[in-house]
């Protein structure tokens, strides 16, 4: 039972996300018939397995929930903006109480009941009944809710080893016969025939008898085509109308053949039927097939009916022949197998200098295979990456209940907007991204937009808008989190940093120089303490995050237009493309995304100032001279520019200096080994690799080296060594 309860609220993570992003797209307005019916089976799926697992709470609520989303799909309820943001607002308390319960807990019952009572407030309205009405009991049972991890093992069994009691004839109200035959899709998603025939039982008297005609030998047919069909007679009770029947097989829609007919009629029995009604195609049906569907029949017991129009029928077929597989692997496995091909990445190096050193002659019978074994080892290192790449959709959908709340919260009307929602990062980076994407999208909320009397003011739509955007560049996943707000007030920032002894108040800053100050320790422009802001924990626990992640942070602003924070991470946390450098006869790493040129001995133009300092001269530019041996405490004192080579390096708001090195050997791709783990964090590098010949290169952390003096550069740190002498850098 632990497993399955595990396994099934991994499938309550899926259809949580399968439910935001209808609900985005109705938001947006882009929402179709299909879109609500995605959305009633997400619900409906976890109402049937919180009932399997005895979760009240959640049963009552996504009932309320499925019943709202079937006015819609019946047009029985028009969708606006107050719809809109009450389906909003019950996606996320059916989150809260599928985390609750997936812990062991319970919601308290005053948490969520107004919007329950809203939910049963549209839906009565939708149908014209009273608030008071009391609605009649749900059964749920276990054809509700059929998951994947559900599996037929070996024949069907019989009624009589269901525990089915014996038979009596049918009623003298009137009998209903089902033809049912299953698709191979059906048996492939977890589905068992005799749970729903099981289910069906319990609304009356029903008759098995299995249709041989299409059966063959074994050694003539496909072993995975069910050649079985099922004629079913069903003689209901009296309160058992069609769309309870049709509720039993709903789960398993476009996954059948399904024929409802009257085999005869009584005044107890059921209401007419039309003859054939509502037959579904296999997952293999040609697109231009049609499909005739009856009028949804009232609610019964509160249980909705299957409204399906003749065009959303191929289309769910065509959604169904279309899902590709997949497994669940547990990420720890993944790792292991990402570290083994990072140790396959090494040995290869290591075999291919250990080649190098040997004579040429030696090497002719195996070059050919060293470098099929390279190419080979790089497409298995790919591929394995590309496991742990995920879209970051699930995170962008995440930040849609961020900024409702802030916004509510802060008395402010927002919406997001996501773009490229598609772009792929390795499942760690995006994990870590939750918290620092958080914040910046409270802080874009309510230090950015404006209050809508404001907004008003100046012209602008009321509702403002915080867009969250993803790409790849250059190697590198870039998010883009920005508003339409008033931007930075750079006068207040300024107040602010003088009074906190930040900045003199004499110092003559640029725009930029200001804006850096928000990503000071304890800063804050909240006049005051709230649940949104104010306690000084801001942009720069933002920024360590990202740059613990090898990635970099800038902000950009214009006045009256808005806020953008541009965040760039690595693609992933195992590899990188970097430049071996030499100095003082060390191996260094320097990564080569921020690196623009390279200048060796005696080809730049370098000045020193009157403090000793120097610049490198490049098209018309100062740029600053960082020498890294003495930066790193490689040595005391910085040797002549003149015998070294020069790193050009620029950072994403733009700045550059230089990096002096002793020399410069390779460029290679190097596999990423963190430091922490094994050490501790040592500032100006990013992490270590291991080299071909065994040896540790430290990668060096380009980012660090380029901050200004107390933003978290290199001029202001120092750290013990493992003889306890203190290092400066």
């Amino acid at each position: 039972m632990n497993d399955l309860n595990q396994m099934f609220f991994q499938e309550c993570d899926d259809l949580l996300e399968q439910l935001s992003s209808g609900l985005n797209e109705l938001e947006a307005g882009a929402g179709d018939d299909e879109t609500v019916n995605s959305m009633f089976r997400a619900v409906h799926s976890m109402k049937g397995g919180a009932g399997a697992f005895g979760l009240d709470q959640m049963v009552s609520f996504a009932h309320a929930f499925e019943n709202v989303l079937d006015d819609i799909r019946s047009q029985r309820l028009t969708v606006g903006d107050n719809v809109v943001n009450l389906l909003l607002t019950a996606s996320d308390h059916l989150a809260d109480l599928v985390e609750s319960a997936s812990q062991g807990a319970e919601l308290p019952p005053d948490q969520g009941a107004s919007i329950l009572s809203d939910l049963k407030h549209v839906s009565n309205a939708a149908n014209g009944t009273s608030d008071n009405a009391e609605e009649p009991a749900e059964e749920i049972d276990e054809a509700d809710f059929q998951p994947t991890f559900l599996a037929l093992d070996g024949d069907l069994p019989s009624l009589d080893e269901m525990g089915a009691p014996e038979d009596d004839g049918p009623e003298e109200g009137g009998t209903v016969e089902i033809r049912f035959k299953a698709s191979p899709q059906l048996f492939a998603n977890g589905h068992d025939p005799a749970i729903l025939f099981r289910s069906l039982e319990s609304l009356g008297k029903l008759e098995v008898e299995a249709d041989l005609t299409e059966l063959t030998p074994l050694r003539d047919g496909a072993w995975s085509d069910p050649a079985l069909r099922w004629i079913l007679t069903f003689s209901p009770d009296d309160s058992v109308d069609e769309a309870a029947i049709r509720e039993v097989f709903e789960f398993v829609e476009g996954l059948c053949e399904l024929e409802i007919s009257m085999a005869s009629a009584g005044p107890g029995g059921l209401p007419p039927l039309p003859a054939p009604s509502d037959i579904q195609l296999l997952p293999n049906a040609l697109a231009e097939d049609t499909v005739t569907a009856t009028p949804a029949a009232p609610r019964s017991g509160g249980a909705p009916a299957p409204n399906q129009t003749d065009a959303a029928a191929p289309a769910a077929v065509r959604s169904s022949s279309s899902r590709t597989s997949t497994i669940r692997v547990d990420l720890d496995r993944v790792d292991r197998l990402i570290n083994l091909v990072g140790e396959l990445v090494i040995a290869e190096a290591m075999l291919r200098q250990s080649m190098d050193e040997m004579p040429s002659s030696a090497n002719s019978g195996v070059d050919e295979a060293m470098s099929q074994l390279k190419t080979l080892s790089g497409a298995i290192q790919e591929s394995v990456m590309a496991i742990r790449a995920q879209p970051v959709r699930s995170l962008f959908q995440r930040m849609s209940r961020i900024v409702r709340e802030t916004a509510r919260e802060a008395g402010k009307s927002a919406r997001l907007v996501t773009v490229g929602d598609a772009t792929e990062v390795d499942k760690t980076v995006t994990e870590r991204l939750v918290e620092p994407l958080t914040h910046m999208i409270r802080n874009a909320i309510d230090h950015g937009l404006e209050t809508p009397e404001a907004r008003r003011a100046a012209g602008k739509n009321e509702r403002g808008t915080v867009t969250l955007e993803a790409s790849h560049r250059s190697g590198r996943v870039v998010i883009v989190i920005k508003d339409d707000g008033a931007g930075i007030n750079r006068e207040k920032v300024r107040q602010i940093a003088i009074e906190k002894g930040l900045i003199r108040p004499e110092d003559d800053l640029g725009d930029a120089d200001i804006d850096n100050l928000l990503f000071r320790p304890g800063f804050s422009t909240a006049g005051e303490i709230s649940n949104l802001s104010g306690r000084g924990v801001g942009m720069d626990v933002v920024r360590n995050e990202i740059q613990s992640l090898g990635g970099r942070v800038s902000l950009q602003s214009v006045p009256g237009r808005g806020t953008s924070v541009t965040v760039s991470l690595p693609l992933t946390l195992a590899v990188l493309e970097g430049m071996v450098v030499k100095i003082a006869d060390q191996s260094l790493i320097v990564p080569t995304l921020p690196l623009r040129e390279m200048l060796q001995p005696g080809q730049a133009k370098v000045h020193t100032l009157c403090d000793g300092d120097s610049v490198l001269a490049l098209n018309g530019e100062m740029v600053p001279i960082k020498d890294l041996g003495t930066a790193l405490g490689f040595r005391s004192t910085p040797v002549s520019l003149g015998n070294q080579s020069l790193l050009l390096i620029e950072g994403d708001s733009g700045q550059r200096y230089a990096l002096a090195v002793d020399g410069i050997a390779e460029q290679r791709e190097v596999v990423i080994k963190g430091l922490e783990q094994n050490y501790q964090k040592i500032p100006g590098i990013a992490a270590a690799t291991i080299l071909g010949d065994g040896k540790i290169a430290l990668i060096v952390d380009t980012d660090q080296m380029i901050a200004p003096p107390g933003q978290g550069g290199w001029v202001d740190r120092a750290w013990p060594d493992a003889t306890g002498d203190v290092h400066h850098a």
